[in-house]
């Protein structure tokens, strides 16, 4: 795992050089056909070397979750165990590592009705009175939030009248999706939050230069693409869309991709920071290799 522009695929490459091991994709924006370039996606040649799943499954305009990303991820690792190899998850999506951990809990959307009864119950009786019914129905979760808890309380009650079934009942489900396989996460990421601005803004331009702006042009071209899409709001992508839309000059959508770049890479950090046992290594570390492989040999062997 890492941020982006972190040196994670390079590491990635380097261990399926040393190990049985096969390369599984974790980012949301390589699952996409027709985005190689803005999305930093191994080329061809790149890719006959090192092959990696669950790369280019999806057009731009189709939806991919992350409950996809899991089901797809758990065939893959089957796969690769029954090959008698080891499974290398690389990429940046941490909300897809963390489902593909932990699981999924099945929780419904917010009812805008249900929400509105809930509260006008409380505005009349009293919060505490909200704090009483949960308890008839989902005492771990009453015993659990405070009666002055007025969102959480609201939100464990619509799950309830919404499903039929307690939010404990729902996360017990996720608990039991929890990966059984023995894991160990390598976080690749220089210790100089400068230096990784500095690779971010020098991936960004190479970019540019490897013809992002042609590449986005014709998803733009296509006619059936639009801003409300995931594929288009990635990274890049989103930026040289309304640079073509008239909305920024091409140096403003130069600046806006790389400082939106380098938010991405903060809130993948933010994530990394709280991750539990994770191994930090450093991308500019000429040991990084060897070091890497100590830290998994510790757990295969």
């Amino acid at each position: 795992m890492g941020p982006t522009a972190s040196g994670k695929t390079a590491l990635a490459m380097e261990l399926y050089d040393r190990l049985p091991c096969e390369i599984v994709s974790v980012d949301s924006a390589m699952i996409y056909r027709d985005m190689n370039i803005g999305t930093a996606k191994p080329d061809a040649e790149m890719l006959a070397r090192y092959p990696h799943r669950l790369i280019d499954l999806r057009d731009p305009a189709e939806a991919y979750s992350a409950a996809d990303f899991r089901s797809d991820a758990l065939a893959e690792i089957e796969r690769i165990h029954k090959a008698g190899k080891i499974p290398l998850l690389t990429g940046g999506t941490m909300l897809y590592f963390h489902a593909l951990l932990n699981g999924l809990a099945n929780l419904p959307e917010a009812d805008p009705v249900v929400r509105k009864r809930i509260e006008d119950e409380a505005a009349e009786k009293g919060w505490a009175a909200i704090h009483a019914r949960l308890a008839e129905v989902d005492p771990q979760s009453a015993e659990r939030l405070n009666p002055n808890d007025s969102q959480r309380l609201q939100r464990a009650l619509e799950v309830y009248e919404i499903t039929g079934r307690s939010m404990t009942e729902l996360w017990a489900e996720q608990q039991a999706q929890k990966l059984d396989s023995p894991v160990i996460s390598l976080s690749v990421m220089p210790p100089e939050r400068s230096v990784l601005h500095e690779r971010i803004e020098q991936r960004f331009d190479i970019m540019l230069e490897q013809g992002f702006e042609a590449e986005v042009r014709a998803l733009w071209e296509r006619g059936d693409l639009e801003l409300s899409m995931p594929s288009v709001r990635c990274v890049g992508y989103r930026q040289m869309w309304e640079y073509f839309s008239g909305q920024w000059d091409y140096e403003t959508m130069r600046y806006k991709g790389i400082v939106a770049t380098r938010q991405l890479a903060k809130r993948q950090i933010t994530w990394l920071r709280s991750w539990e046992n994770l191994n930090w290594l450093d991308t500019n570390d000429r040991d990084i290799t060897d070091k890497a492989l100590k830290l998994v040999n510790s757990v295969i062997i």
